[in-house]
């Protein structure tokens, strides 16, 4: 299935299954997360005795109304973790933001089958007042919503642009 297909209003048949945990049925397109914490702990399924990283994330719903579930790192998964974070140790990977997404190659023993997957996101381009449309944009972003938080999961800014474009904002309206 492609992944125009995938982003669609039908119900994928995994969702049948209820599973405590971040799944393929659950993720629709490439979606940035931020781990906010991961623990080694016992299968939630009760399927197996084994214990697995469970990464839990800051955001709490993958889309409104849609509460966002812990995520099991497998190996590969758990090694990606190191390299993002820089670290070997699961303590070390707090505020990580990860991007998690759908591979529909993952080998499972002798299957094929699809998997989560995730890597290390872009980096956010830094915005500043000699972007001209981009800051235009991010003021009428302020003037929207009466803060910068749509801007910021898009862009970095200093406190002092964050302190300028507000400014710039509360001047206009004057």
């Amino acid at each position: 299935m492609t992944a125009v297909a995938m982003k669609t209003d039908k119900t994928h048949y995994r969702k049948a299954f209820d599973s405590p945990y971040l799944s393929s049925a659950d993720i629709t397109e490439p979606t940035r997360l931020t781990i906010a914490r991961v623990a080694l702990e016992p299968d939630k399924t009760k399927k197996t005795k084994d214990s697995f990283n469970t990464a839990y994330f800051a955001e709490r719903e993958i889309r409104p109304g849609e509460k966002l579930k812990p995520m099991i790192l497998n190996a590969t998964n758990s090694k990606f973790m190191k390299a993002i974070a820089g670290s070997a140790f699961i303590d070390d990977w707090v505020n990580v933001p990860v991007i998690v997404y759908v591979n529909n190659a993952v080998r499972f023993g002798n299957e094929t089958v699809e998997g989560l997957r995730i890597k290390k996101p872009a980096p956010k381009p830094v915005l500043t007042p000699e972007d001209g449309k981009r800051w235009d944009q991010a003021k009428s972003a302020f003037k929207r919503d009466g803060n910068l938080d749509a801007v910021l999961a898009r862009a970095e800014m200093s406190d002092d642009h964050q302190n300028q474009l507000i400014a710039e904002c509360v001047g206009e309206a004057e």
